[in-house]
């Protein structure tokens, strides 16, 4: 009898603290439906929710508004906007611990959070700007200070805080810097330069490729190889960041005359590094002076893509280069001072403390000259070296981008809309339009600036002389644009714009892959709807890859494989270049591909220089030159004393050696060498990254078809695992048709909530690996009719 009272008892303990739980776990939710007070509101606002948790939020005004935007956008993504606010202000070690240090110590040293200060400082604390992100930032802090607590401050033990305006431009300057490729590249064709010289990055090809596929512009007016180390540091510091990385995109415009219904249609997939929660928050805001469907940052209270009845934009990555680097020259005996084109001048000095967790404050100090942070000294490994410092635009001048996304957001019509395009300072972007009276439009929006004719700004300059220093910022009438070309479509796809006066812009332009497949399907058809518009943004074939194989395989002495080896050999040649998950070409073009880079370009570099190689998006485009190039000094493999490899050599070693390795991994039976067992996607969440809390956090792994620099460009690193983990690619995919505007369609890679336990944490997830799209709704008796649920905020009573 007493056995069975303990057991009772034990039972009713277990059940309470099953209930319990529940509880808990349901008090973390984000709350969708019912009545909510918020504080400062002037009218009463209603949310309605749709079927994917994408509000729809009706104001009587726009500061109530922004406030009910705060509000929602924080119960979904709250520990997203935490994360992004400590990147500028190096406040990821408090939260990770000390393997944040190097990354916290690099983005102080790069001034994001100073010029934050500065720019709230100089800001008129008037205007609607600064009154809507008030408003905004009010929303998140009153759930900050009512709402559930989301489940990672508890798991990191980190407590919430306040968002202030200096938030909302940290956050932006850790996109801006996002966007650069400079930081990896300069260092790394600076040790190439000065390790194997000029006759390697001559065969590279560094300038512009001849054959380059442009974007057309068309106006309406017509040493100690410090550097080496450099790269290690970035490297290592972006590697570690427990958010993505803003990587490349794809957008085309279509005028009237090239559609079925004569109407624009506007396509955006911006390519951000995968990550769970993902990167964009979609929120539909309606009032009497404000209309937008928009895509928004943790944070930042305007949306960077969006669309309404009138008209529609979208982003991608400019690729300009605005970061540059400078060799200083130290005094020879006052380690204080440094030489510049002003005579010697002292060191500006910066101390800065870290908080890390479970460990003492870290100190550390770094030194600035006029060109920005001496980056010897914010890590270990590069102190006692020649000094670098870096030079970045983002800081180096007012920061207008908030007013810029405002005014963007805000727009009645192009023109108005164009207005606001200047105030871009960085990061570059490529702004695509579309309207409903028939206007496309692309610009290139960044602020650029013109150095000397003999300046090669891929390199590291020489900073005590002057003699490489800006000339002159440019006006943005120069920038690289395109409004209403004769041609009726404009589009970018990272690739290196065409000249304006005579003049390039330096860059780090990605493959012309995607940009002539983009042309390839749009010029030669008229009769565009959403659904062939749907069709093309899922496109994965690569005709750049099937010429590349070409020249490959002419160069495979026959002679001297094995019968398997020459049968896939001709499997391959008839290789059309698409990407299905039972490709059996495309996993063995890949592996091939890897070992002809490795073979070609590790001996000279080593292992190391190879690894930061192949983390730039340079070597995507030596890729196509170099294997129709038959003379190069890179072909000979100098660790073979007594051999002179040639250009065939390579390839043949290359092809042998991928076929062996994909024999070892999957069997002999080559039909089983699938894509989807190489190639997949997982969506990682920073504490995803413990193993015992992956499934819960994580989505995926899935399979996935597509692969890089294809119209659906799924990225991944190339490494000697064969495996090719997809760390970048659609962030979203959106079709704005303005022929039925209320119909547009788009999809997440995951889901709108950033919070585990919301129904719509992963409801994206398959749809999007399947390629299916979703209504971005915008017809209020629809939206009504339809919603899952609704959240009325009410004022106080």
């Amino acid at each position: 009898m007493k056995l069975k009272k303990i057991l009772l008892v034990v039972l009713a303990v277990l059940v309470v603290f099953i209930i319990g739980i529940m509880l808990f776990v349901s008090s973390l939710k984000p709350t969708y439906d019912g009545k909510k007070e918020l504080v400062g509101l002037s009218k009463e606002v209603k949310v309605h929710y749709d079927n994917y948790g994408i509000p729809h939020i009706y104001a009587k005004n726009e500061a109530d508004a922004f406030k009910a935007l705060g509000y929602v956008h924080a119960q979904d993504r709250l520990w997203q906007m935490e994360v992004l606010r400590r990147i500028g202000s190096g406040g990821l070690s408090e939260v990770f611990g000390k393997d944040l240090l190097e990354t916290d110590k690099f983005f102080l040293a790069l001034g994001i959070d100073e010029a934050s200060i500065k720019t709230v400082k100089k800001l008129k604390m008037e205007g609607q700007m600064v009154a809507l992100s008030q408003a905004y930032l009010d929303g998140i802090n009153q759930f900050i200070e009512e709402g559930p607590t989301p489940i990672e401050f508890y798991l990191t033990g980190i407590e919430k805080e306040a968002f202030v305006f200096k938030d909302v431009y940290n956050i932006a300057g850790y996109m801006a810097f996002s966007f650069a490729m400079a930081h990896k590249t300069d260092p790394l064709l600076t040790n190439l330069r000065d390790k194997l010289g000029m006759a390697y990055l001559e065969d590279l090809e560094v300038s512009v490729d001849p054959n380059t596929t442009f974007i057309k512009n068309f106006t309406k007016d017509t040493t100690a190889f410090v550097q080496n180390k450099i790269v290690a540091v970035m490297s290592n510091a972006l590697d570690k960041l427990p958010v993505p990385q803003f990587i490349g995109s794809n957008s085309w415009v279509i005028a009237p005359s090239k559609t079925k219904e004569g109407k624009v249609i506007l396509a955006n997939d911006p390519h951000i590094g995968y990550s769970q929660p993902t990167v964009w928050y979609e929120a539909h805001v309606e009032t009497p002076t404000y209309s937008m469907y928009g895509y928004h940052i943790g944070g930042m209270p305007f949306p960077m893509l969006g669309h309404n009845k009138n008209l529609a934009y979208g982003i991608t990555m400019f690729e300009n280069d605005d970061i540059d680097f400078y060799y200083e020259e130290q005094h020879p005996t006052d380690s204080t001072k440094y030489n510049s084109q002003y005579g010697w001048k002292t060191y500006g000095q910066v101390s800065k403390t870290i908080k890390v967790k479970d460990e003492e404050d870290v100190h550390f100090n770094y030194k600035t000259t006029i060109h920005g942070p001496v980056l010897n000294g914010i890590a270990n490994q590069i102190s006692g070296d020649r000094p670098v410092a870096m030079s970045w635009i983002y800081t180096r001048v007012e920061n207008k981008l908030m007013d810029a996304v405002y005014g963007m957001s805000h727009a009645q019509d192009i023109e108005e809309f164009q207005k606001s395009l200047p105030k871009i300072h960085a990061p570059g972007l490529n702004i695509m339009y579309g309207d409903a009276k028939g206007n496309i439009a692309w610009w290139a929006t960044a602020q650029l600036y013109q150095m000397a004719d003999s300046t090669n700004t891929k390199f590291i300059l020489e900073g005590k002389d002057g003699k490489q220093e800006y000339l002159r910022y440019l006006d943005f009438s120069e920038n690289p644009q395109a409004v209403n070309p004769s041609w009726n479509y404009v589009y970018s796809a990272n690739n290196q714009p065409d000249s304006i006066n005579g003049r390039l812009y330096p860059g780090y332009y990605l493959p012309e892959n995607r940009a002539k497949r983009i042309v390839e399907l749009l010029e030669p058809k008229n009769d565009w709807d959403k659904k062939s518009v749907s069709e093309m943004i899922l496109d994965e074939k690569s005709s750049v890859n099937t010429s590349i194989l070409i020249d490959l395989a002419k160069n495979v002495d026959l002679k001297k494989l094995e019968d398997a080896q020459v049968k896939m050999l001709d499997i391959l040649n008839a290789w059309d270049g698409d990407y299905p998950l039972e490709s059996i070409e495309a996993t063995v073009f890949h592996r091939w591909i890897y070992h002809f880079l490795k073979n070609t370009f590790e001996d000279e570099m080593d292992e190391e220089l190879f690894k930061d190689f192949l983390a730039t998006h340079f070597h995507k485009r030596v890729i196509a030159p170099m294997a129709a190039k038959e003379t190069s000094v890179w072909w000979d493999n100098i660790a073979t004393k007594d051999t002179l490899e040639t250009h065939k050599d390579i390839i043949h070693l290359s092809f042998v050696e991928a076929f062996v390795s994909l024999e070892q991994e999957f069997g002999a039976d080559t039909s089983k060498w699938t894509w989807d067992k190489v190639h997949t996607l997982e969506h990682g969440h920073p504490i995803g990254k413990i193993e015992s809390l992956r499934s819960f956090f994580n989505v995926g792994p899935f399979p996935v078809s597509g692969t890089r620099e294809v119209i659906n460009n799924l990225a991944f690193p190339y490494d000697e695992t064969g495996l090719y983990k997809v760390s970048s690619g659609p962030s979203t995919r959106r079709i704005i048709d303005f022929s039925d505007i209320e119909n547009s369609i788009s999809i997440l890679p995951t889901g709108q909530s950033g919070n585990p336990f919301s129904t719509h944490y992963e409801d994206q997830a398959e749809m999007y690996i399947n390629g299916e799209f979703r209504k971005m709704m915008l017809n209020k008796e629809e939206i009504v009719k339809t919603a899952k649920s609704v959240l009325v905020l009410h004022p106080e009573n």
